[in-house]
């Protein structure tokens, strides 16, 4: 079933332009391909060669459709023009994230998968022009893969405060100790972005311990990929456990300033959840589709499943969840948008809502498709994996259900009650 759009009464002509494009492409390109675009050949009972033949057909559509994609001028809607992008702001891409997101893999077709993307994003922000030229320009059209390697194993994720991973200074390099996990992209990445605390013997790059990140190269001695993390149950997946043993790497490689490490992640993981809420809707919205459509054809104890009271209160509660979620988040994403101070208590809200939403509304939608919904031939239990993640990416429900009672709290002592009219 495609994705129904239709313009946003309000909305800025181009932005809905940008929905109806999109939802166009995906519509007439991905959808139709969607299970041969992600297809795996691993498990195929042919000869070798055959699989190796059709490995290279999937590849082959893959290409061909981001070239569409680029002919479309959808590509890289992240990134400034100047960098071969779309120029998309802020609240432009939120609403073609969730375009997007109905389609399985569809971002990826549109330049704009994690953590390339947020890479990218960092790069143009706080790349010298040597580091744009080298890593930034061959991300972008897809020469080189990048990793973002922040998480520790002995550490809280959600206190960037516990980081231990250590670069020193010696003499015009860096000599970088330390152990990450869950490094995103860690399989094929051909450079990561590591988070550590620099210290500067010589005390010329600023008192010691400062939050920094550091362009770290794959290839370089002592980074030691340890494996690929099993993931319920699945024997490994491409967030990878990663050794810094003596790693070194020029100062140059240093991304911004020394101690500018804590504010690019949270440039990052800002946007990044409004982003992946965006995302989450796009995907509650096909996980819906699916269900409904589902409801109307599946006959049961004598009849259909849509005349079921269990279903239609499956509909029901699916719809409420979807509409709340969105309306939520397209409020926290104008915030940003408007640089509102509210904006942070608007992000955690959605943080901790949108990932709950997204796993009821999969959860019943695999319920109704039976057996099926478990099943690799529709994409529901990918979707229930995702939004069960998403409620540890970028901080924990608790951490962010905390930061929204401090911000309150701290409002109300402060004199002024809460308008939930703005």
């Amino acid at each position: 079933m495609p994705i129904n759009i239709s313009p946003i009464a309000g909305l800025d002509d181009s932005v809905n332009d940008i929905r109806l494009r999109t939802a166009a492409f995906v519509n007439a390109e991905i959808l139709p391909n969607e299970a041969r675009l992600w297809a795996s050949t691993s498990g195929l009972d042919f000869p070798e060669e055959e699989r190796e033949h059709e490995r290279r057909q999937i590849i082959e559509l893959r290409e061909s459709i981001k070239a569409k994609v680029n002919e479309a001028g959808l590509w890289a809607p992240h990134l400034p023009k100047e960098y071969g992008g779309m120029g998309l702001d802020f609240l432009s891409l939120a609403y073609m994230y969730e375009i997007l997101a109905y389609a399985t893999g569809a971002a990826k077709l549109f330049g704009i998968a994690a953590p390339n993307s947020g890479n990218a994003t960092i790069l143009v922000k706080y790349g010298t022009e040597e580091q744009k030229e080298k890593w930034l320009l061959p991300l972008i059209d897809g020469t080189l893969e990048s990793g973002f390697s922040m998480t520790e194993p002995d550490n809280a994720g959600s206190d960037p405060r516990s980081i231990k991973t250590e670069a020193v200074r010696d003499g015009d390099d860096w000599v970088i100790n330390g152990h990450k996990w869950f490094t995103s992209n860690g399989i094929d990445a051909n450079f990561f972005i590591v988070m550590c605390r620099a210290n500067d013997p010589t005390g010329e790059l600023g008192k010691p311990g400062q939050m920094s990140q550091i362009i770290v190269p794959t290839d370089t001695a002592g980074v030691k990929i340890v494996r690929g993390i099993g993931i319920f149950g699945h024997a490994t997946s491409d967030h990878c456990e990663v050794l810094y043993e003596n790693v070194r790497v020029p100062i140059a490689n240093t991304l911004g300033l020394v101690g500018q490490g804590h504010q690019a992640a949270q440039d990052r993981l800002g946007a990044g959840r409004v982003y992946h809420c965006m995302n989450s809707i796009g995907q509650m919205w096909r996980a819906f589709d699916l269900m409904v459509e589902r409801s109307l054809v599946r006959e049961v104890h004598g009849g259909l499943l849509k005349d079921k009271e269990f279903i239609q209160g499956f509909i029901a509660d699916s719809y409420m969840d979807i509409q709340s979620a969105r309306l939520l988040t397209i409020h926290a994403a104008e915030k940003v948008a408007q640089g509102d101070p509210g904006a942070r208590t608007a992000i955690s809200s959605i943080k901790v809502f949108v990932p709950a939403a997204f796993h009821r509304v999969v959860d019943r939608a695999i319920q109704v498709w039976g057996g099926a919904g478990v099943s690799n031939d529709l994409p529901l239990s990918v979707m229930y994996l995702a939004a069960r993640v998403l409620r540890l990416a970028d901080g924990p429900d608790e951490v962010h259900r905390i930061l929204i009672a401090k911000n309150v709290i701290h409002q109300y002592e402060s004199g002024v009650s809460m308008d939930f009219g703005n």
